[in-house]
């Protein structure tokens, strides 16, 4: 957490500044694509002029995990922070992997001839794939700062009461974070370490399907993104079809 606590007081500290010394018409000065993709339908009519691309770029931005984590976006999410779900989601995808290496998968293996049957694990690396993403995402959600710190600038009152109430619960959720993480990688690495010492044949199979798996992660979004752009731009076009921005919005964090 101290790596990269400048960037974290920064935040804070900017909205301090700007309660005490600049209108809250300036606060909105500086819009992050972050904002522009969380605004309401009304907001958005005004402030969101990005054309179909621009939007679809800064969604691939947010979904790929290797840019969310490395590329410099402009967000209120610390780098750190990222970089250890980066980490976090790819033992996942091994973890989830490795349940589906039963003494059936080891058997067809043998069958096999020790040729790595993908018409056989495919309807496996696909179930691993969205249990791996669907927890992934949840992980994410739930760890990132993002949303408190618009909670903060989006807020029509800034009170000292508020900003240290939501920096303090900002700091908890770090903690949480980094103490189950610490906790479940401990509980990954016995499991792993176990299965790979009694199949250990079985780890370049296992390695495979992992690779494909967590490849997925990274086309899974560039579809999705496709129709998410399409509901949003639309219906900000339309003028008049907010049910329909609500969907892209929903979609958007899948």
């Amino acid at each position: 957490m101290n790596f990269e606590k400048n960037q974290y007081d920064n935040n804070f500290s900017a909205l301090n500044d700007n309660k005490n010394k600049i209108s809250k018409k300036n606060i909105m000065k500086k819009i992050y694509e972050c904002e522009l993709n969380n605004y309401n339908y009304k907001t958005a009519l005004v402030y969101d002029k990005r054309t179909y691309f621009e939007y679809y770029f800064s969604l691939f931005k947010i979904k790929n995990p290797i840019f969310f984590a490395f590329y410099p976006i402009k967000d209120y999410n610390i780098k750190i922070i990222k970089i250890d779900l980066l980490c976090l989601s790819f033992i996942i995808y091994i973890l989830v992997n490795t349940f589906f290496f039963n003494n059936a998968v080891i058997h067809q293996i043998y069958e096999d001839g020790g040729a790595y049957n993908i018409s056989f694990f495919l309807p496996k690396i696909i179930c691993s794939f969205f249990i791996s993403y669907f927890f992934s995402n949840i992980i994410i959600y739930f760890s990132i700062s993002e949303r408190n710190i618009l909670e903060l600038k989006n807020t029509s009152s800034l009170t000292d009461d508020r900003i240290e109430r939501i920096k303090r619960c900002v700091k908890i959720k770090y903690i949480i974070f980094f103490v189950l993480s610490f906790f479940f990688l401990i509980l990954f690495w016995y499991y792993l370490s176990s299965f790979c010492a009694v199949y250990q044949n079985t780890q370049v199979y296992l390695m495979k399907s992992v690779i494909i798996s967590f490849s997925l992660s990274f086309i899974f979004p560039l579809v999705i993104n496709l129709f998410t752009c399409f509901l949003r731009v639309y219906s900000l076009k339309d003028g008049n079809n907010e049910c329909m921005y609500k969907l892209s919005k929903i979609i958007q964090f899948i």
